[in-house]
């Protein structure tokens, strides 16, 4: 029998331990062992708990018990969840987690010292929760270059964007319902920011690439600025607008990284890819696209990929799975400003004809949008592909005269 710890009760932890405790005999025969939770830690009280003799809210009754080989972080943040796995690692436990802060800005670090201890640190659920994307990337699809990883990595932002496109919601009332759902946190920044995104593509480039991408070389821009006359201008234009992670590998040796809303083509995979759901593609040189789809958190599911690791380390106690990437540098990430795409920019003027033609000398090949119910100095556009400084450069020149950048969104090319 395998003792295991869980650290955290919460929604993901609450739901690990029905997984296991549920389907113990199940997961027995495919772990070759009968895995039992020995400690639940947790600084609350749960009186009544079937579990009431497994929690302890002392760290050091888990690191101290050489019995405990694996010990599952479902905590969330960095204090003291890195710390608490750093330990645990350092004393020979390998770790599972679902914390995609803590491998987003801690990962290279924590397999650096699994390498080490000859145990394992893995991490499923931390990007797309019950979605399984870190196994078949590093096992699966192992035989090929990865050339791009994009997607919607945010089920919360999905589901607003979502309520916009189809019944013309305002964000802030969308943004209200998905926080009565239980979509949204009661502080939505972290989804709404782009925060949340910007981990998991973090996550997947240092998977796919071999190097460290921290979140704050990454260029991040939420859905907090998207308006209704957006979504109706990407509707006139042919598509919709989605909040995207994307990376991918340059020719130079540097990854190309962003998280930001972008207009997708009606016919891309991922611009049907609605609600609180999450569409990951990945293209590979030899499989060409493969998408990951599904809802992308929740209690069961992300529980359900915590246990699905588990049950492998509990598989590879002696035998050490490969899952490691190097640390990284800021060097490795091409300047956001150097990238090149086009965008779509709405503004106004007094005089829209004389603005557009200011419009047409600044920018590269400028195509007019049009939408009904339109203000009458109001006008979008659409450009060829600028390297971004010059877009930036080109949004600055017009507004020195007298045009009124209302909002600019890119163009994606997937």
């Amino acid at each position: 029998m395998i003792q295991i710890a869980v650290m955290g009760y919460g929604v993901v932890g609450s739901g690990v331990v029905e997984v296991i405790t549920s389907h113990d005999e199940s997961i027995a025969s495919r772990a070759k062992e009968k895995i039992n939770i020995k400690y639940i830690l947790d600084i609350r009280d749960f009186p009544g708990s079937p579990f009431a003799d497994k929690f302890t809210k002392n760290f050091e009754d888990i690191i101290g018990d050489d019995e405990v080989k694996v010990v599952v972080e479902v905590m969330g943040g960095i204090n003291p969840a890195y710390d608490f796995v750093k330990r645990c690692l350092e004393s020979g436990k390998s770790v599972v987690t679902s914390n995609k802060e803590l491998v987003a800005k801690k990962g290279a670090e924590l397999l650096n010292i699994a390498k080490g201890n000859n145990v394992n640190f893995l991490f499923e659920a931390s990007v797309g929760g019950g979605i399984p994307i870190i196994r078949p990337m590093s096992q699966c699809l192992a035989a090929n270059d990865v050339i791009e990883i994009a997607g919607i990595l945010n089920g919360t932002t999905n589901f607003i964007l979502t309520k916009m496109i189809d019944e013309q919601m305002p964000f802030d009332d969308a943004l209200k319902m998905a926080q009565e759902l239980g979509y949204a946190e009661r502080n939505p920044k972290a989804d709404v920011e782009g925060d949340d995104a910007c981990r998991k593509i973090c996550i997947l480039a240092s998977l796919a690439y071999g190097k460290h991408i921290y979140p704050e070389y990454v260029n991040t821009k939420g859905i907090t600025d998207i308006s209704l006359d957006d979504v109706l201008y990407a509707e006139a234009w042919g598509g919709v607008v989605k909040l995207i992670g994307q990376v991918k590998k340059l020719d130079n040796g540097k990854v190309d990284i962003t998280v930001e809303p972008m207009f997708i083509e009606r016919g891309s995979q991922i611009a049907n890819v609605n609600d609180v759901f999450n569409g990951i593609l990945v293209r590979g040189d030899s499989t060409g696209d493969v998408v990951f789809y599904g809802k992308g958190a929740g209690k069961l599911p992300t529980a359900s990929a915590v246990v699905a690791d588990v049950i492998d380390c509990v598989k590879h106690l002696s035998a050490r799975k490969y899952l490691y990437w190097s640390d990284g540098t800021e060097a490795d990430v091409e300047p956001y400003c150097e990238t090149v795409f086009s965008v779509y920019v709405r503004a106004s003027a007094d005089d829209t004809e004389e603005a557009i033609e200011k419009v047409k000398g600044c920018f590269a090949d400028v195509k007019l949008l049009t939408r009904n119910g339109a203000p009458q100095n109001e006008f979008a556009f659409t450009t060829g592909n600028m390297k971004s400084s010059d877009i930036e450069n080109a949004v600055k020149a017009i507004g020195e005269n007298g045009i009124n950048v209302l909002s600019k969104i890119r163009i994606s090319d997937l």
